[in-house]
């Protein structure tokens, strides 16, 4: 069990990440990525889904063999030979779980899975007392859990801790919840159930109507310890959620999350920009954290303000995620303290008449273009 005030950071990237259309890793980009995940910070990665392809088997196993300082996780269905394969798989890590599980929402009982509630429970609970041979850190999702009936959720959650699950994920697979429906359903199932201090919760929320980051905080507001997360948010359909995202919320709202992680905010930047090169998922640049338009200013109102005091509009420090700096971009909207400033960095300064005189040129090129250049700049001033 983690310190109470500690969130664990459980980075799926190269599983769930992976199952976004049109992303391929090969097994060198996977260890790669890995090793970035490592010096990040995260506590457990979710290498894969072995019995899947030979190839996702030789993934996992690879990574079990040449990471070291973090948990290395394989997927499986409740089935043996699924975690027979996934134990083997693991076999080299020097900390491993399995991750098995089965839906509990009617919805998915009745047309995925097609079998009752009480035969998904005792399937699931032999699941869970099978991998326990393997190892004592056995984690169990509960898929399409925020579509599920409560009461059902709290027997299941209480029969798999008693089989001897360590963690158990609450999904919101479908990203159908909203903040405070997360937040009392991962509540509830604390409050509820009689072996709740027996495990970890963890959050794994998705993207579908663009509340996975509040649902995962949400989550971590009523007690979950357990993260589940992608770097850039990638995932299937809409995506998961963003691991720099829950990451920097907690460490800047620290006054309403009492709870940290152990990740090295300076590595958010490099890590996001390796994995958008190798997967080819191209991050837009307005997204928060890491997006090129993070700690860029354009407006001229804000460009005065960060220019007297960053903190009149960044609240992160860009140093903080590794970025280098924040950047003034001239537009038509932008003001003279923004040009001033421009023109500074290029090694210009010029008396109070010759300013308005390139001020009044650059509103000028400025209204024909998207973005004044330093190449611009020069010209203006001859």
């Amino acid at each position: 069990m983690p310190p109470t005030d500690r969130v664990l950071v459980f980075d799926t990237t190269l599983r769930d990440g992976e199952q976004s259309p049109g992303v391929r890793l090969s097994l060198r980009e996977k260890l790669e990525i890995g090793h970035q995940l490592v010096s990040l910070g995260v506590d457990i990665i979710e290498s894969g889904f072995p019995i899947s392809s030979p190839g996702d088997f030789e993934s996992v196993n690879t990574l079990a063999k040449e990471l070291h300082g973090v948990t290395i996780c394989g997927l499986t269905r409740a089935r043996e030979k699924d975690i027979e394969v996934a134990a083997e798989a693991l076999q080299p890590a020097e900390r491993r779980r399995i991750h098995t599980g089965l839906g509990v929402s009617d919805n998915h009982l009745e047309y995925k899975l097609r079998m009752t509630r009480e035969q998904a429970l005792e399937l699931g609970i032999k699941a869970v007392k099978f991998a326990r041979q393997f190892t004592d850190d056995v984690e169990y999702f509960m898929e399409d859990s925020g579509r599920a009936d409560r009461q059902y959720v709290y027997r299941v959650v209480e029969q798999i801790i008693a089989a001897g699950a360590t963690t158990i994920n609450v999904p919101d697979t479908t990203g159908f919840t909203y903040p405070n429906e997360y937040f009392h359903l991962i509540k509830g199932i604390i409050d509820n159930v009689p072996n709740s201090d027996k495990a970890v919760f963890s959050c794994h929320c998705h993207n579908d109507l663009g509340m996975a980051t509040a649902n995962t905080l949400a989550g971590v507001m009523a007690g979950a310890r357990q993260v589940e997360v992608t770097v850039n948010g990638i995932g299937e359909r809409a995506g998961n959620t963003a691991l720099e995202e829950v990451v920097m919320a907690l460490h800047i709202r620290s006054d309403k999350f009492d709870a940290t992680t152990r990740i090295d905010t300076t590595q958010l930047l490099p890590t996001s920009r390796l994995v958008s090169r190798l997967t080819g998922m191209v991050v837009q640049r307005n997204k928060a954290v890491v997006g090129a338009n993070a700690y860029a200013h354009s407006s001229g109102i804000h460009q005065d303000g960060v220019l007297k005091e960053r903190t009149t509009y960044e609240i992160i420090d860009p140093h903080l995620v590794g970025a280098e700096k924040s950047e003034i971009i001239l537009t038509a909207r932008s003001g003279r303290h923004g040009l001033k400033h421009r023109l500074a960095e290029l090694g210009f300064n010029f008396t109070d008449e010759r300013f308005e005189e390139i001020y009044d040129r650059f509103l000028e090129v400025a209204d024909t273009k998207k973005e004044v250049g330093e190449d611009d700049l020069r010209q203006l001033v001859g």
